[in-house]
């Protein structure tokens, strides 16, 4: 049984890691798939033959989530070419770890726009083909750092913190239109984020982890499948922490 038969999805920075798992898992449940990207044309070209050869129709667009009037322009041609947009996955972020005090003032502000401002200006678009069909699902990814912090890592956990009351918020204010808005905080998982994370340096994070393992990009999919889904017709304002237990 496919659950997002028909569905057109837009996921940001979807061209590795978990925004490309999730857009294979959606694909495999019949979703037409828009993403981003904002490097690499030719990862980009390989995810839409890999899209489309499970029978749906998927495009990538090269364009900044963070920047109001790409972001804008962006919703406007999905919108154009897929006719409306039913589930949104805020993914895109990246990271500048450094103490607070070697963190400069640029790297703080790229951080913010790229994580969090990202997830204001896509939500924002999305909105509008949602509230015309009264429906739809939106994802914010944030991660287990929003919640529990971690030292070096001040600008990216504020950021994942900011989409979790962004989130909350939301939610609040078009819960009537039957539009959902959730967040999925995953823990340490086996992504070019994360690869540098091994030996000696990887076991003392497994030490904190119940599971006593890194989670795997199929993990934070199947949770955005739930989410996107009908399974997760009457769950909003939450957030879902994919991590192993470390939250507990």
């Amino acid at each position: 049984m496919k659950l997002l038969e028909n569905k057109v999805a837009l996921i940001t920075g979807a061209s590795r890691g978990i925004g490309e798992a999730i857009a294979q898992k959606f694909a495999e449940h019949g979703a037409n798939i828009a993403f981003t990207y904002l490097s690499s044309e030719e990862k980009a070209k390989a995810l839409e033959e890999k899209l489309a050869a499970m029978g749906v129709k998927a495009k990538g667009y090269k364009s900044d989530a963070g920047d109001f009037k790409a972001a804008e322009q962006l919703a406007n041609d999905v919108v154009k070419e897929f006719g409306t947009i039913d589930i949104c996955v805020n993914n895109a972020g990246i990271s500048r770890d450094n103490l607070l005090l070697r963190l400069t003032p640029e790297q703080w502000d790229e951080v913010m726009q790229a994580n969090l401002k990202s997830v204001y200006n896509l939500t924002k678009q999305v909105m509008r083909p949602m509230m015309k069909a009264r429906s739809g699902s939106i994802i914010n990814m944030s991660s287990i750092v929003g919640i529990k912090g971690n030292a070096g890592q001040s600008a990216y956990a504020a950021s994942k913190a900011g989409i979790i009351g962004f989130t909350k918020s939301i939610a609040q204010e078009i819960g009537s239109r039957n539009i959902r808005c959730n967040v999925i905080a995953p823990g340490f998982v086996e992504t070019d984020m994360t690869h540098y994370l091994k030996g000696d340096e990887a076991e003392k994070w497994f030490k904190d982890i119940p599971l006593g393992r890194f989670g795997k990009t199929e993990d934070i999919a199947n949770a955005a499948l739930f989410l996107a889904s009908d399974m997760g017709s009457y769950i909003t304002g939450q957030v879902l922490s994919v991590c192993g237990g470390m939250t507990q």
